[in-house]
């Protein structure tokens, strides 16, 4: 519910900001309710910390419910072997059929990958951008191949803001059968210039159960998209900072561009998959 607090900030804002951010908070409140529905069925403990950061992420997921396709800028990080891996990408993503096309930025400028579900064999169609590699042209891979998954932690197919958000809820609904499990929230946080609401889960202790230390996720505040995933591994040491393993930020994000079949066409003359 919107609490006597929130009323109270609201009321101090002029009459037509007033309006537009009382509905805003039923609208939350709406979704919110239920998402508490949607604990309840799926067992959760209704006392464990974790219930309300399930109802952020429920309503998060109701949001994206109205998202057909977007387009941004993937930054993601990712510990492969023994090190940081960082990648830029232009990404489209249409949610049905799932469909994808990447363009690299750094490393491998000029990198393009297209995968579209039910099309090429299920396969991703890839191409180099320079080099001596870039003279063999479009390959097809199986999407868990030793190439296609080469300086990659998952496969495409679970590339996406929606599948960022699924991952983080089946690990939270997982994790409310333990305790140990702490909760920070930071409501007034910014991604760049996105204000964003942030909600933090934590382990004291390492856990065959708990796969990440520390995870976080930002949640735009004027969409409730999700835009970034944080994940942190249990140090080496007691006193040691907990390394990041995993991170994934959408920055530019624009939603319901219209984007089409020929938007993940190999023939499109924008690319150039030969």
């Amino acid at each position: 519910m919107v609490s006597v607090f929130q009323l109270a900030q609201i009321h101090k804002q002029p009459l037509k900001v007033r309006g537009r951010l009382i509905v805003s908070a039923l609208l939350v409140t709406f979704c919110l309710t239920t998402s508490q529905v949607l604990a309840q069925k799926s067992d959760i403990p209704s006392n464990h910390p974790y219930v309300p950061v399930l109802k952020l992420a429920y309503a998060s997921k109701e949001a994206l419910k109205d998202v057909k396709d977007y387009e941004a800028v993937l930054t993601k990080r990712e510990y492969l072997g023994k090190r940081l891996v960082t990648q830029q990408l232009q990404i489209k993503v249409r949610h049905q059929p799932f469909s994808v096309y990447l363009k690299f930025r750094e490393p491998f400028a000029g990198r393009e990958v297209l995968f579209v579900q039910g099309k090429n064999n299920n396969q991703i169609l890839a191409h180099e951008g320079s080099g001596l590699a870039s003279i063999i042209g479009t390959i097809p891979l199986p999407v868990n191949s030793r190439d296609a998954m080469k300086g990659n932690k998952y496969p495409i197919t679970m590339i996406g803001i929606e599948n960022m958000l699924k991952t983080l809820i089946k690990q939270w609904e997982s994790e409310t059968q333990y305790g140990e499990c702490e909760v920070k929230y930071y409501p007034n946080a910014k991604l760049g210039n996105v204000p964003c609401r942030v909600v933090e889960t934590s382990h004291p202790t390492p856990r065959k159960q708990f796969r990440f230390k520390r995870t976080r996720l930002y949640l735009d505040k004027e969409t409730n998209l999700p835009i970034r995933c944080e994940c942190y591994g249990f140090p080496a040491r007691p006193g040691d900072k907990s390394p990041l393993l995993e991170e994934y930020t959408y920055t530019n994000l624009r939603v319901n561009v219209g984007l089409t079949d020929y938007d993940f066409d190999p023939r499109n003359p924008k690319y150039r998959f030969q």
